[in-house]
């Protein structure tokens, strides 16, 4: 007799896509006698694995308090076609990936229908709004971390239903090809240091901070003019936002090459990279590449949101590290001397050793992946418990 899952699964950015996307097909092949039904909110990767958009999360992926105001009647929206899609379709389990402030909210209501409600990639209370805690205790059936330290951070805050499940990039992220190959490929010298840049995906992240690393890297050019450098754009995202600040650029460094979709042969193949903070700095980490890791926003969401951050560090794998083996440049300390120095610094053959080896430490903390392999047996073992 084949069993029938119905799993709806709220994902809101492109990070949180691709991990819901992998959780899909490690449901599926958990249980590959049982029919499943995926719906929800799915980005391009979700409904690639078969997860019916009932919202389009792509539509949701906004950064920073100003911009998300002006998105509200979107934001409510969705929210109001998910909760009609889970009274009439009835899912065995919500499991809610990342996405915080839509997902928290969401999850109370869900809980108050009497819906079981699944967190997978918990928020980052540790870091700021660690008040929501109390919606996680009251909403949240099942809490799934990805991060070592986090799963001890709830147990000590009482959210008792959690479990780490491991991070699911920690054996998933590595180069394709070889060295020269990528340098064929791209049109560069391996035999001449490279630098990766990593504006971010988004539109206002790499509008403010693009700009800045190209002056960084025009800079550098013209006290060493035989270094190369690679801007790396995840899947033809804002593909037009880089060509526009590199046509706006005053100067530009002599060997400049973009790749698209290759982030990582361009990161793992550089000798030093400048990362956007968020979980490129974690990948950059895991590939072994030593970085700094850069930032900057609007004045209004810095002045709104920095009371908010209760971290020493910015950077996920400094704070895996638990140590600051990647120098963070955030909002005025940003600047195209400061980022310019500290890359030089690294491309220095002591620093660039050493650098080298406290990223392998941390990289050793993750494990050694199969995370969406646990996270699909801790979400199908909560369903098996609440039908006894």
């Amino acid at each position: 007799m084949t069993t029938t899952r119905k799993i709806m699964i709220v994902a809101g950015e492109a990070s949180g896509d691709a991990h819901a996307a992998k959780l899909v097909n490690a449901l599926r092949d958990a249980e590959p006698q049982t029919a499943f039904e995926f719906f929800g909110s799915a980005g391009p990767r979700m409904r690639e694995a078969g997860v019916d958009a009932v919202v389009r999360a792509d539509e949701l992926s906004i950064v920073g308090v100003a911009e998300i105001a002006l998105a509200l009647p979107m934001f409510l929206r969705a929210s109001k076609q998910l909760k009609a899609v889970a009274v009439e379709r009835k899912p065995d389990v919500v499991v809610l990936v990342d996405f915080p402030d839509f997902n928290l909210k969401l999850a109370k209501w869900l809980k108050k229908k009497g819906f079981t409600v699944v967190y997978y990639i918990s928020p980052q209370l540790w870091a700021w709004r660690k008040y929501r805690i109390s919606a996680i205790r009251k909403y949240v059936d099942l809490l799934l971390t990805i991060l070592p330290f986090e799963r001890d951070w709830y147990a000590l805050h009482g959210v008792e239903h959690v479990e780490y499940v491991g991070n699911p990039l920690a054996n998933e992220v590595s180069a394709s090809v070889s060295k020269q190959e990528f340098c064929d490929r791209v049109g560069l010298d391996p035999e001449k240091p490279i630098v990766a840049l990593l504006p971010g995906s988004r539109h206002k992240e790499i509008v403010r901070i693009l700009p800045v690393m190209l002056a960084a890297a025009a800079k550098m050019t013209k006290q060493q003019p035989d270094l190369q450098f690679v801007i790396a754009v995840a899947r033809g995202r804002n593909c037009a936002d880089v060509d526009r600040a590199i046509s706006e650029a005053h100067d530009l460094p002599k060997t400049l090459k973009i790749v698209e979709n290759d982030t990582y042969n361009a990161v793992a193949h550089s000798d030093a990279v400048a990362v956007t903070s968020g979980t490129a700095t974690l990948e950059t980490g895991i590939l072994g590449t030593p970085m700094v890791i850069v930032y900057t926003t609007s004045r209004l969401n810095y002045t709104l949101l920095k009371p908010m951050i209760s971290v020493e560090h910015y950077g996920l794998i400094n704070l895996i590290a638990g140590k600051k083996v990647a120098k963070e440049l955030i909002q005025h300390d940003f600047s195209p001397a400061t980022v310019s120095t500290e890359l030089f610094r690294l491309l220095e053959p002591a620093a660039n050793s050493a650098t080298r080896k406290d990223l392998r430490a941390a990289r050793e903390k993750l494990g050694s992946g199969g995370a969406s392999k646990r996270t699909a047996a801790a979400v199908l073992g909560l369903l098996d418990r609440s039908r006894r």
